[in-house]
């Protein structure tokens, strides 16, 4: 590569960001979270379609990654790298991160169902600490370390792997946190070993769940959540 290309490149990604609406969605995709186009184009008060062609242009330079589950299409950071470059930029700038704010229930957003396996505040903390702790390993298609298995077989989780064709462990982007919380074979034998323990409790006529005295305790102890 010349030092021309280079400059070229540089300049390329600097101008993507140096838009005031793509600086915008920028910042607010810091928190971590993924958003669709359209909750972007609300937040930053432009039309959709004027949020489309601004992401395609930030997707463009790898600044952000796109993640499509259903029928929607989720925006989020490319990875730590663009969020420790921006950091430092709005430090340098002496701002603040926006927010986008939920419309979501805050009992669906603390604890709910996902078809079988557990969604929601407690969910994404419980992904990021098995994560931290090396029981998952992989890069979305997870497998349990050996360390991993023996914690949650002692739980009386069910670590046999998949019987089907369904994954094993993976990441499901959850709707309300706009993080990952452990889906597949792996995540509905947590919820069914949590909920025969006690630690959580379906509600009538809801995805919501109840984390009970007992649970509580239980996944701080066990899991390190902070509850």
């Amino acid at each position: 590569m010349n030092d021309n290309t280079l400059e070229d490149r540089l300049a390329a990604l600097t101008a993507a960001i140096a838009d005031r609406t793509r600086a915008r969605m920028l910042c607010l995709l810091m928190d971590g979270r993924a958003y669709t186009a359209t909750e972007l184009s609300a937040a930053v008060d432009v039309a959709a379609s004027t949020a489309s062609s601004h992401l395609a242009r930030l997707q463009e330079q790898n600044l952000i990654g796109c993640v499509k589950q259903g029928r929607n299409r989720f925006y989020r950071l490319a990875g730590k790298p663009v969020a420790d470059m921006l950091e430092s930029l709005m430090a340098l700038a002496g701002v603040e991160r926006p927010t986008v704010k939920s419309s979501t229930p805050a009992s669906l957003r603390y604890a709910r169902t996902c078809y079988d396996h557990m969604a929601g505040e407690i969910a994404v903390q419980l992904h990021h600490q098995l994560l931290a702790r090396a029981w998952l390993i992989g890069d979305n298609d997870y497998q349990l370390s050996e360390s991993g298995q023996a914690a949650l077989t002692q739980l009386g989780i069910d670590c046999s792997p998949a019987t089907t064709r369904r994954r094993f462990a993976c990441d499901c982007l959850d709707w309300s946190e706009r993080k990952a919380h452990l889906g597949g074979a792996l995540g509905a034998a947590m919820l069914a070993a949590f909920e025969k323990r006690g630690w959580v409790q379906r509600q009538l006529d809801s995805r919501e769940l109840q984390l009970t005295a007992t649970g509580r305790k239980a996944l701080s102890a066990h899991f390190g959540l902070a509850l």
